[in-house]
């Protein structure tokens, strides 16, 4: 479980009621509740962002929410270190006994190129495939988050369309001059809504999603790139420096120690 989701999204609410209640009590709390407000916000908003996209998209979409509190990043120097391994057995024995070494990769993607190498298939092919591959996940994953995205460009919208509805509402009742500063409060209500639809729920969760994509697609590029160089027998070192390009310096001594403490 990704405790950093949890844990920013408990601080903003904790921030959040800690600026109200100092500002005026609980009293100043229960004011901020309008479920006419929350309706139009709300509502219109989800409304908005449904009819932006086919039913089954936005339902996967939504969907989407749980993977942000999954910690399940692969470590790239796992995988690296992984693909090595592969390309010393294939320099050693041969491409055709990768092919009991696949049994016991996890990672699907990695596996199903190694089949492929296994096979025979052109390096041309196995490129087109594995990319196709690639292409069609991040396709998946960028339909998710264009949900969250387009629900927080809607959120302070409809925010915007209640406060509207409010002041209107108000200007065409200004006998009562008593009633105006309630009536305005109640109109900025749903603009507050919106704001915080937006930004502590729908825009967290798409950069996250974001987070998450981009870390999947550079796993992928480096299974990729290290079953072609495997194909194309190159050295298991060249490999390793051609994957370690992917990293971060400091990432990179990490995989190094990684695969040191895994000699020993």
């Amino acid at each position: 479980m990704d405790i950093a989701s949890i844990v920013g999204m408990l601080l903003g609410v904790v921030m959040f009621v800690f600026g109200v209640l100092s500002n005026g009590g609980v009293a100043s709390l229960h004011s901020m509740w309008d479920t006419a407000s929350f309706i139009i916000t709300i509502g219109g908003s989800i409304a908005g962002t449904l009819a932006s996209f086919k039913l089954a998209d936005f339902i996967n979409g939504i969907k989407s929410i749980k993977l942000i509190f999954k910690d399940e990043v692969q470590d790239p120097a796992v995988v690296i270190n992984q693909i090595i391994s592969l390309s010393n057995t294939a320099r050693k024995e041969g491409l055709l006994a990768l092919e009991e070494a696949a049994n016991g990769i996890e990672d699907d993607f990695l596996k199903k190129g190694i089949m492929l190498v296994v096979d025979g298939t052109d390096p041309e092919l196995v490129r087109g495939i594995m990319e196709t591959d690639l292409a069609c996940v991040e396709s998946r994953h960028k339909a998710k988050i264009a949900v969250w995205e387009k629900w927080a460009e809607l959120g302070p919208a409809w925010g915007m369309i209640g406060t509207l509805i409010g002041l209107i509402l108000m200007l065409k009742n200004m006998e009562d001059a008593s009633t105006i500063g309630p009536a305005m409060a109640t109109a900025l209500v749903t603009t507050l809504y919106g704001s915080l639809l937006a930004n502590w729920l729908c825009n967290p969760i798409a950069g996250k999603l974001k987070l998450n994509n981009d870390n999947e697609m550079m796993m992928k590029e480096i299974s990729v790139e290290g079953i072609l160089s495997i194909q194309a027998g190159e050295n298991p070192r060249v490999i390793e420096e051609k994957l370690k390009s992917f990293l971060a310096p400091s990432a990179r001594n990490t995989a190094q120690e990684s695969e040191a403490g895994g000699e020993e």
